[in-house]
């Protein structure tokens, strides 16, 4: 039995007995209860091994299920992410109570991680509307290439200076949570009141910094090893990366929808769907590319059916746009990924720990200097204060952070020291800044308050737009304000 376990239970013994033992009420019965409970672990447990009994591991996953429902409902209710929660019972049944050990953990990162990274991707994709992206692409890309560029350059310079690691191992660092997480905004973005353009920019945003991490991690994973970076192999990775995601994600995604209008509501329909997904991810590995844009493409398609269909021209049934089984099985794949963080978490130096913490709100500072010389007045003061807190790392940061130790790199046990932490105060940081963003009321015309260009400008500057009244609508200082048509 975990000896963790064993010492809690005791610990409770113990207690029980001081605190009973001037009664006079028969405490045996209390006492056999504990020996039962204690001897239940232990008949479940495997003694000195990485992993649980398959009862244990059920029940964790049973529980991971309930917090994931009642975190999500606790979520809508009150704008705080669950996501906290779920990392902090990974910590809790590993690292804590030792249910499940590291070495399980790392054993089987190569395998969940794909599966989380295709599946939410492909559900990022699917819930992206194509014409809210095209109108945003530009911030978007602008967001995502600053953003990225600027969280690197100080993670690079604070983990070379303060922790004194080499420039090559302070960048591998600095790449590797250098982006926000297209699993936590992805999740966030759909019960904000923002604007929809804003929902589809930091959706977008997040994936591209997610292929942006994961393309520059792998290289300088390689580098680390032979010594030196070479910027041709960076330009040529990325080029390929691409043109292999765009190539297969249009290649397959637009005739797989005509295909898939013919299965109309068939019964496996969404499983066939699941099962050329899978191909794709293979094929994109093949060609050099992570999977990710692969699978965002290919969701974005399939997602915008019925407006690429106008275009295209072909004739659509009547599908249910909500897939329910594609939402419980995005809800099962999100929530185990959020505990599976928590499992990969480890207590070693102080300075680790402080380092995360701090570096992470350097990065903060950095997302609001970038959100102020990007976001126009276009945007309403609702949409810019979430944009400047949606800061979260997670999904390509915890997965990256493994792989030091897999290939031997040097200071390979810092890496999901600090990645952790790093992660884990920026969804603190995330969900603090999205409360305090509650508070600022949306414009009462626009939901969200997105300021679409018009022909006409107001006298103060601002975008003004047409109403079905034909009244003007005023933007100023991220408010609306009506205007009678003279």
């Amino acid at each position: 039995m975990n000896p963790v376990i064993l010492s809690i239970l005791n610990l409770f013994h113990g207690q029980i007995d001081d605190i009973i033992s001037f009664s006079d009420f028969d405490t045996s019965l209390i006492f056999n209860k504990i020996f039962e409970i204690q001897n239940s672990i232990s008949t479940l447990s495997i003694q000195d091994g990485p992993i649980a009994s398959a009862p244990v591991i059920l029940l964790a996953a049973g529980v991971v299920i309930f917090l994931g429902v009642a975190g999500e409902a606790f979520f809508k209710k009150t704008g705080i992410p669950d996501v906290a929660f779920l990392m902090v019972l990974g910590v809790i049944i590993g690292p804590v109570l030792g249910i499940i050990q590291p070495e399980a953990v790392i054993e089987v990162v190569p395998y969940f991680a794909a599966l989380a990274l295709i599946i939410i991707m492909f559900d990022g994709g699917l819930n992206l509307d194509i014409k809210h992206l095209i109108k945003t692409a530009h911030f978007s890309v602008t967001l995502a290439v600053l953003g990225f560029i600027l969280s690197v350059v100080i993670i690079t310079l604070a983990a070379h200076y303060v922790l004194e690691w080499i420039w090559l191992e302070s960048i591998l660092l600095a790449s590797i949570v250098g982006g926000s997480s297209s699993a936590i905004v992805f999740g966030l973005v759909r019960n904000i009141k923002i604007s929809e353009e804003v929902k589809s920019m930091l959706s977008f945003e997040s994936a591209l910094t997610d292929i942006l991490a994961m393309i520059a991690a792998f290289i300088l994973f390689e580098a680390v090893l032979i010594g030196h970076f070479d910027l041709q192999t960076l330009q040529e990775t990325l080029g390929r990366a691409v043109v292999v995601g765009l190539v297969l994600g249009f290649g397959v995604g637009i005739p797989w929808m005509y295909v898939s209008t013919k299965f109309g509501n068939a019964q496996h329909a969404y499983m066939l769907t699941l099962g050329i997904l899978f191909v794709l991810f293979f094929l994109a590995n093949s060609f050099g590319e992570s999977g990710a844009l692969t699978a965002l493409v290919f969701g974005l398609m399939l997602g915008n059916k019925r407006h690429l269909s106008r275009v295209l021209k072909f004739k659509l049934p009547n599908i249910e746009r909500d897939d329910p089984t594609h939402n419980q099985l995005t809800f099962l794949v999100r929530s185990f990924f959020f505990v599976f963080v928590g499992l990969m978490a480890s207590f070693g130096k102080v300075e680790y720990v402080v380092f995360g913490v701090l570096i992470t709100i350097a990065v903060f500072g950095g997302r609001i200097f970038v959100g102020k010389i990007t976001l126009t007045k276009r945007f309403s003061k609702l949409d810019r204060a979430v944009t400047n807190s949606m800061i979260p790392r997670g999904l390509a940061a915890a997965v990256l952070a493994t792989y030091p130790i897999t290939m031997g790199l040097p200071n390979a046990e810092a890496y999901p020291q600090i990645i952790f932490f790093i992660i884990l105060t920026s969804v603190i940081i995330t969900t603090i800044g999205l409360g305090k963003s509650k508070k600022i009321p949306p414009p009462a015309a626009v939901e969200g308050g997105f300021v679409k260009k018009s022909p006409g400008d107001s006298d103060d500057g601002g975008l003004i737009e047409k109403t079905a009244d034909n009244s003007m609508i005023d933007s100023v200082d991220g408010g609306f304000v009506k205007k009678s048509p003279d």
